[in-house]
């Protein structure tokens, strides 16, 4: 499944400071639905390059990470049970800032 994930407010410094990566997740065997909670952990192996703990807590991202699939709070779409289609947008942006 093709995707485009956007990472921003700091966050695209944990993937080698890419902000934007089109990607080709494949579903396992048995999998009729990519998920956002199946995504985060795709994320995890394959582009988080540093520090994995500063963009997921458990199976999910850190409180202060806003998840936007195509311009949408995931909060309002099922958060983890998001289910993902083709082409989707997926944004991470963090709003923790250090000072």
């Amino acid at each position: 499944m093709q995707l485009t994930l956007e990472f921003g407010g700091g966050l695209e410094l944990l993937c080698n400071s890419v902000k934007v990566h089109k990607v080709n997740v494949d579903l396992t065997d048995g999998e009729e639905n990519l998920t956002m909670k199946r995504l985060l952990s795709w994320v995890r192996t394959n582009l988080i390059k540093e520090r994995p703990e500063m963009f997921m807590k458990g199976d999910t991202v850190r409180p202060g990470v806003l998840v936007l699939v195509n311009d949408c709070d995931w909060e309002l779409s099922g958060q983890l049970d998001t289910t993902l289609e083709e082409k989707d947008v997926i944004v991470f942006i963090s709003t923790l800032h250090g000072g």
